[in-house]
């Protein structure tokens, strides 16, 4: 077990009367839907970037009714939440934060699913004030490479790890509350510092997908693609699967987590340089060295899943 994280004991599921869902996406959605079937919780309001998004949530039982941000029926909506869940972008959160902050009500619980977490962190803090100590920042370490309601899963975070980073404000049952909210869904939950967890994402989460993304467009941006494309097999699609996920929401969590994921690009050049050194001095103890490294830490890690 890492030590800079610590497993939440087993809790009783939930009772959430009202929940404000802002973003009805995959995780978003994932996670109301799995609510739902444990019985955790009772109304589901959702509030997205467009009326046709959340007709469709409401279409796949995502959530009860739907709100439009800036209108009355959402200032209704946040001051009757007993939780919010913010699933947007996490580049929208000092935004979203400055439009719920006036009608939080004390007992309202927030949190949030966003992929860094300093960052959203001090947008909220920037926001919200001395009502940050409501915020209990998570994120769920599940996805697809589809995004929108439609991707949504009830069984998406079973048996995936979840992290709560809190932070010194934030009130202990609080913390139990999100804490047994991710366990309703099945999901192993995990408590993490908010430096850690940039830190450690940003190394098994950001630079994959940067690295995916890089390679799409390298391959789609080459003379012979369209061969490419037609003969790539089993390897190439695995390799690049998440560049099908969402860009706006990694554009922000690049920007967000910008230090963390640039020291994490630049290790991995040295890598990348030293592999092409051997390939080009054609010293083959180098490189299966290499290659007995990797796939012996693969294999490892692949028994601990």
């Amino acid at each position: 077990m890492n030590t800079h994280m610590k497993i939440f004991p087993p809790q009783s599921v939930p009772k959430i009367n009202n929940l404000l869902l802002i973003g009805a996406g995959l995780i978003g959605g994932s996670l109301t839907l799995a609510l739902k079937q444990a019985g955790a919780v009772r109304h589901v309001i959702g509030s997205g970037r467009s009326a046709a998004v959340m007709d469709e949530a409401i279409q796949l039982g995502i959530v009860d009714a739907a709100v439009m941000a800036d209108s009355a029926e959402f200032i209704q909506a946040v001051r009757t939440a007993d939780l919010i869940v913010l699933a947007m972008p996490v580049g929208q959160t000092r935004a979203v934060c400055e439009k719920i902050a006036p009608h939080l009500q004390p007992d309202t619980v927030i949190t949030d699913v966003g992929s860094t977490k300093t960052s959203v962190y001090q947008d909220a803090h920037a926001a919200l004030g001395d009502k940050i100590n409501q915020f209990v920042l998570a994120h769920p370490i599940a996805g697809r490479e589809l995004n929108g309601p439609a991707a949504a899963l009830a069984d998406l975070y079973v048996n995936k790890r979840v992290m709560i980073c809190p932070h010194a404000d934030n009130r202990p049952a609080d913390i139990d509350t999100v804490a047994a909210l991710w366990q309703a869904t099945g999901a192993l939950v995990y408590e993490l510092s908010l430096a850690a967890h940039d830190e450690i994402f940003a190394a098994v989460s950001h630079l994959p997908h940067v690295l995916a993304y890089a390679l799409m467009n390298h391959v789609a941006d080459s003379d012979l693609s369209n061969d490419k494309f037609a003969m790539a097999g089993a390897g190439f699609r695995d390799f690049t699967r998440i560049a099908a996920a969402s860009p706006e929401m990694w554009r922000d969590v690049c920007l967000a987590n910008k230090s963390a994921i640039v020291a994490e690009m630049d290790a991995y050049l040295q890598h990348a340089q030293q592999l092409r050194d051997a390939i080009v001095a054609q010293d083959e103890d180098e490189i299966l060295e290499q290659f007995k490294k990797a796939s012996e830490k693969r294999l490892a890690w692949g028994k601990e899943q």
